[in-house]
């Protein structure tokens, strides 16, 4: 399945009855092919954030070089890995999903709450820098 498929056939039918929304992605260059796009502009004119060009229709441009300051990014995929990836390995898909919904289901409020501080730190850093690109916080 290809990232393309992916939003047309899992994500976008999940906000059919969600009047207004803006849809953020990275820089990523799977992003970025021109299929992929033409899909955004038709659906999503003006309303999505990435790397664009051409007669692109982005809300935004995803900035060159930005800070990686998405939660995901900098806490839950790597809180997750790290409670996946340990021995005994997953076996087979099974237990590889098995074992990140519980990864996913030990994240508690208290750790949500420090993900955010984490996230306010980023963006502070992010201002006094004025968006120079910082390989680690």
């Amino acid at each position: 399945m290809t990232y393309l498929d992916m939003l047309q056939l899992w994500l976008m039918p999940h906000f059919q009855n969600i009047p207004t929304f803006i849809f953020q992605q990275e820089g990523s260059s799977a992003h970025f092919h021109c299929e992929f796009h033409q899909y955004l502009n038709t659906l999503l004119p003006g309303h999505w954030i990435g790397r664009a060009s051409g007669n692109d229709q982005p809300l935004m441009l995803w900035p060159p070089w930005s800070p990686n300051i998405m939660p995901c990014d900098f806490f839950l995929w790597g809180y997750v890995k790290d409670r996946v990836f340990v021995p005994p390995l997953p076996r087979d898909p099974a237990d590889l999903k098995a074992q990140i919904i519980a990864a996913v289901k030990n994240i508690n409020a208290p750790m949500l709450t420090r993900v955010w501080q984490e996230l306010e730190y980023c963006i502070d850093v992010y201002h006094v820098t004025h968006g120079a690109h910082i390989e680690h916080l």
